[in-house]
């Protein structure tokens, strides 16, 4: 499974939709995601792919990660990977 389809997944999950409805240029808020479920969102993220996202919900305008839609989600979560393993 692609780091997308996984990416996907689970924000369909926190979302409790089927990943099939989620589009890659879909807003959190698009999908009915809240600030308690964009943490949690972060914190199955983290564990899914063992990264550390630079995300403070307190003030997520200011954190080094984009939550603006699900496609730069995905490549913030790609770049956290290859950051790590680079």
């Amino acid at each position: 499974m692609s780091v997308q389809d996984r990416v996907i997944k689970i924000i369909a999950d926190q979302a409790m939709i089927e990943p099939s409805d989620v589009a890659l240029n879909d807003t959190m808020e698009d999908l009915g995601i809240d600030s308690m479920a964009l943490v949690e969102c972060i914190f199955a993220l983290e564990e899914e792919f063992d990264i550390e996202v630079p995300f403070n919900a307190n003030e997520p305008g200011k954190s080094d990660f984009d939550i603006s839609s699900v496609t730069s989600v995905i490549a913030g979560v790609e770049r956290l990977i290859a950051d790590q393993s680079g």
